[in-house]
């Protein structure tokens, strides 16, 4: 889980970090840009166009359809945990055992016989913990990225409105209707764990909360362009956490 955490962190930091050059001035010319931004840049262009130019309507749209092209990675990676998580509960009781020996013997030769066990026993599953790795979040990372810079950059979407609100604006409903929906999609995600799992990762469960806090703090002082692309992305994960869990992943795949 914690392996898990830092991949996630450090694949969005470092994301982050490259485009975060190329998100207002100084961009001619510049790879990253173009190969990331510009692409999207266009496209919510092209797509406002067929809506009488309606840059809302376009951020809406693309935003559900970026979601949709990721969708079979982000459900290939619930799969993966869920597969993982089924495995490790079948070889609690034996990893117990292995770990409260390891506790208690300071011979260094049985700590290397332990660990070899350990490793036995995964050999022996089918367990890997590095298995799901960061390829979903290398994938997803430059895409959705670069969607975000298009739309903080664009100098049109600014000057548009869209329902009840200003694009290029700050907007305070919209701020609290984003960090609201990443919250409940945090308590969605939050309900697919057991009980056990959920006592046992306590840190888990804050570290959850830091994403629909950043998000509200965040859109309180940007173009309420961002918080609605954050509102619909928001709203999509919900509704792609409960088909996976509702349809996708609905028996186990791995059993004793």
């Amino acid at each position: 889980m914690l392996k898990r955490l830092v991949c996630t962190i450090s694949v969005f930091t470092l994301i982050s970090l490259f485009l975060s050059g190329c998100s207002y001035s100084g961009t001619d010319g510049n790879f990253l840009h173009q190969v990331f931004v510009e692409p999207f840049t266009y496209l919510i262009e092209s797509t406002a166009s067929l809506f009488d130019g309606s840059f809302g309507i376009a951020i809406v749209l693309i935003t559900l359809l970026i979601r949709l092209v990721l969708m079979p990675f982000m459900l290939k990676q619930y799969k993966n945990q869920k597969q993982m998580k089924e495995k490790m509960a079948l070889i609690k009781p034996e990893m117990d055992k292995i770990q409260r020996e390891l506790k208690k013997t300071d011979s260094h030769e049985r700590q290397k016989e332990l660990q070899q066990e350990m490793m036995k026993l995964y050999t022996k599953h089918g367990v890997n913990p590095l298995s799901m790795g960061c390829l979903p979040l290398v994938i997803q990372a430059p895409i959705l990225m670069g969607f975000y810079y298009a739309i903080q950059s664009s100098q049109e979407i600014a000057t548009h409105s869209f329902l009840w609100f200003n694009l290029g604006t700050a907007n305070i409903p919209l701020a609290i209707l984003a960090g609201l929906i990443y919250f409940l999609q945090f308590k969605v995600q939050q309900n697919k764990m057991t009980i056990d799992q959920q006592q046992g990762n306590p840190m888990m469960r804050w570290m959850g909360l830091i994403s629909p806090v950043m998000i509200l703090v965040i859109s309180f002082s940007v173009p309420a362009a961002l918080p609605l692309y954050w509102s619909v992305s928001g709203l999509f994960l919900i509704v792609q956490t409960i088909f996976a869990n509702k349809v996708w992943l609905k028996k186990p795949k791995y059993g004793v």
